[in-house]
């Protein structure tokens, strides 16, 4: 394994940043019930994750499976996209993502699969049809998380009057126009897309929330999306971040899949640690 390259069987796992920069909130704020004693903890385990006047520095990371050096490639997460992404309120951007893409001699046709693990503006970016460069591409998202996205557009809409809320932009800009193109793949529950990859539900951070396991043999690796934001969560994986929408399903979601992992030495592929790369340790 290399900084951003991971080798699982006939597999190569490429971790690509899109961008980094502060959180708008103090991290104290977001995991409230974090002591000063798991917060050092964290900082020792992950000390990118600590700009140096004290706030919390994200990355905003995707990740590339690719069989091979030339095969099609399977994408979980988008990033945060251009400077008029819906992220934009809150992220740096513009995002890199594609620049980072060709860096890593992937170019956009090879893209065949887009697995969101969520619907949150900092995973979809380049994912939005108006945006993207990967037209050709399918994009799976869970039927939980359509559905979720879907009922809060025809509530705004029923409630134009009131101040314009944010979350039913998603089913406006990218589940419609991906339904209409017949690229959105809405799936329930676990689905396996190859030999190697599996989709794995964690509800909880979002309804529809999921992870991906890519595994062979003795050798495996997760791309958590949001099971996890920050170390702090390795420290004490029962703590809660507060933009959960059902705080207890996502500890449920995280303390399974982290004590699965922990068993298997499964590597952890993470969205917003300093690095891409962790794991956690059994008991």
């Amino acid at each position: 394994m290399t900084a951003a390259t991971a080798r699982i069987g006939p597999l190569t796992v490429m971790a690509l940043d899109d961008a980094e920069g502060p959180h708008f909130d103090l991290r104290e704020h977001l995991i409230p019930d974090a002591t000063p004693e798991d917060w050092a903890a964290a900082d020792a385990m992950d000390p990118g994750s600590l700009a140096p006047d004290g706030r919390w520095w994200l990355r905003f990371r995707s990740f590339a499976i690719r069989r091979g050096d030339s095969g099609p490639v399977t994408f979980v997460d988008a990033g945060i996209g251009p400077a008029g992404s819906l992220a934009a309120d809150w992220t740096p951007v513009p995002g890199r993502l594609p620049d980072a893409l060709a860096g890593a001699g992937i170019d956009a046709k090879d893209v065949t699969a887009i697995v969101l693990t969520h619907l949150h503006t900092d995973h979809i970016g380049w994912a939005v049809p108006s945006d993207s460069p990967f037209h050709n591409a399918r994009v799976i998202v869970q039927k939980a998380d359509v559905d979720a996205y879907v009922a809060a557009a025809a509530a705004a809409t029923l409630n134009a009057a009131e101040e314009e809320d944010p979350f039913p932009r998603q089913n406006e800009v990218l589940l419609t126009p991906l339904r209409q193109q017949g690229r959105l793949q809405v799936i329930e529950g676990d689905v396996r897309l190859s030999p190697e990859v599996n989709i794995i539900a964690t509800p909880g951070h979002t309804p529809g929330h999921q992870s991906v396991m890519v595994e062979s043999g003795d050798e495996s690796l997760l791309v958590t999306g949001d099971l996890l934001v920050h170390a702090v969560q390795l420290v004490r994986p029962e703590l809660a971040y507060v933009f959960d929408l059902d705080a207890e399903m996502a500890r449920r979601s995280r303390l399974s899949a982290l004590e699965r992992a922990a068993s298997r030495g499964t590597v952890l592929g993470v969205s917003h640690l300093g690095t891409a790369w962790s794991r956690t340790e059994k008991g």
